[in-house]
């Protein structure tokens, strides 16, 4: 009787699914996500690489014509967690890396805070060249490169975009206000199709210069770790 109903089961489907197909075999699932894995990763390293010749190739720009180099981003490019500072300084211009020395220092302080490691998030900056004498971004420059960074964050496609400083608030958020009076509060941007939750805190650069503000940030950062748990990333 068992075989009679195998029989039938077997007929009926190919009957609705001529090219249904058994075997028994079982499906290597670990095997197709991380083939997916592996190409959503080419796919990521390709955009980057084309934005990055995109923003070599501008032209009458004093920030390029000054720095020695192009710094774009480090970290774990599938990361769902994206930082975004303000502008290299002169070290990590010479570096062509983010957050180097005692703001690197700082950083990584900070996010062990929360249990997570820096190598383990994707950082950036608003301006990818070094201004001169280390000055603040005009506003002009900000719009400029803030087509670039949102091009960036299309491609890193994260889950969570921290923005530390003014001028990354400004360039993501089109904001200018006190970053006081706009950070610690969870914003939504959206870049694409996509609805992506923000915070906006202080650049570790800031906080080295001001550190009575480190309270602030250390509430940021309690933020940013009850944001993590709540949609479920794993870091």
């Amino acid at each position: 009787m068992l075989n009679q109903n195998a029989k039938y089961d077997q007929r009926f489907l190919d009957k609705i699914e001529p090219k249904f197909e058994f075997s028994d075999r079982p499906i290597n699932r670990l095997k197709i996500i991380t083939e997916n894995s592996l190409q959503n990763e080419t796919a990521k390293e390709d955009g980057i690489l084309r934005l990055k010749k995109k923003i070599n190739s501008i032209k009458d720009c004093n920030l390029k014509n000054n720095s020695k180099n192009l710094v774009m981003g480090d970290g774990d490019i599938n990361s769902p967690i994206m930082l975004i500072g303000e502008a290299p300084d002169e070290k990590e211009d010479l570096e062509a890396k983010t957050f180097c020395g005692d703001v690197g220092v700082l950083l990584n302080k900070m996010l062990l805070a929360i249990n997570i490691k820096k190598e383990k998030v994707y950082s950036t900056y608003s301006i990818n060249f070094r201004p001169p004498n280390d000055r603040k971004p005009t506003t002009q420059e900000i719009k400029r490169y803030s087509v670039f960074l949102k091009e960036h964050i299309s491609i890193i496609n994260p889950k969570i975009l921290v923005l530390m400083g003014s001028t990354a608030m400004e360039a993501v958020t089109g904001l200018n206000n006190q970053i006081s009076n706009e950070r610690g509060d969870w914003k939504e941007i959206i870049i694409g199709n996509r609805t992506i939750p923000v915070i906006i805190t202080f650049n570790p650069s800031y906080l080295i210069r001001y550190p009575d503000k480190k309270r602030f940030s250390w509430e940021d950062l309690k933020k940013i770790r009850k944001k993590v748990e709540e949609l479920n990333i794993i870091i």
